[in-house]
């Protein structure tokens, strides 16, 4: 055997190892908690020892980094597969079906949703910016905005006035336009911002439970969620009506 077919079938083993500890790490994450992930558990759950696991991650913190990339690049294949599926429909019908699936993928898996939302993530640092769950989020994020750039591209949509905008909120969004390349002029991304704000807010509220208090059903209160996102990229609200994409096209 070459060294190059050895170093192949050491990296082939390293990547199932790999997996087989995202896996394990899921499954506590689901069954007991955020808590109950620990190297030590993992260890157990696989069959290692404490120090064989720190050979592929040197933290927890590092194990749970790349477990929640793990989460953004999944429900990220799950909007492009939706964004694909729908990519002979009009705007609205595609944003919609793409909001939709990221809640039935949220509410599905609520325990990862809670590791990739319910902790901060602020502007990066040198390293932060090239960690895999920093990476990973930024391109969840940026299949939405590639959507609205579209729009915007497109049809445009209402905008404020930058001018009028506090100098602060004025800075701030500027900043962020600059960072995501350009994608949307600073007014059209504070608008998308704010539509997001919106979105994920509800959702946070609806995974979390912090509406069972008031409400046994929820879609309801996300659809009008969706009719207002729309109202704001001057996009038709349309209901779901359960049609494939060939139909709606």
């Amino acid at each position: 055997m070459t060294a190059r077919n050895t170093a192949s079938r050491r990296e082939r083993l390293r990547e199932a190892t790999v997996r087989q500890i995202h896996a394990a790490a899921r499954r506590l994450l689901v069954s007991e908690g955020s808590s109950a992930v620990t190297i030590n558990a993992l260890a157990r759950e696989l069959g290692m020892s404490g120090p064989a696991l720190y050979r592929y991650y040197a933290s927890r913190d590092e194990l749970v980094e790349a477990v929640t990339a793990g989460f953004y690049r999944e429900l990220t294949t799950v909007l492009e597969e939706t964004r694909a599926a729908w990519a002979a429909a009009p705007a609205n019908r595609r944003i919609l079906a793409m909001c939709r699936a990221l809640r039935g993928w949220s509410i599905a898996h609520p325990a990862e949703f809670g590791w990739m939302f319910a902790s901060p993530r602020g502007v990066p640092g040198e390293a932060d910016a090239d960690s895999p769950r920093y990476q990973a989020g930024y391109e969840f994020g940026r299949v939405f905005m590639e959507e609205i750039a579209k729009v915007w591209e497109g049809q445009g949509f209402p905008v404020p006035d930058l001018d009028e905008l506090d100098p602060s909120l004025r800075a701030q969004v500027c900043d962020y336009a600059a960072r995501v390349g350009g994608l949307l002029p600073p007014e059209a991304l504070h608008v998308f911002l704010n539509a997001w704000i919106r979105l994920y807010g509800l959702l946070c509220m609806e995974v979390m439970k912090q509406l069972d208090f008031a409400y046994r059903d929820l879609e309801p209160v996300f659809e009008e969620c969706l009719r207002e996102i729309c109202g704001m990229f001057a996009l038709e609200y349309e209901p779901p009506s359960g049609g494939s994409p060939a139909k709606q096209g």
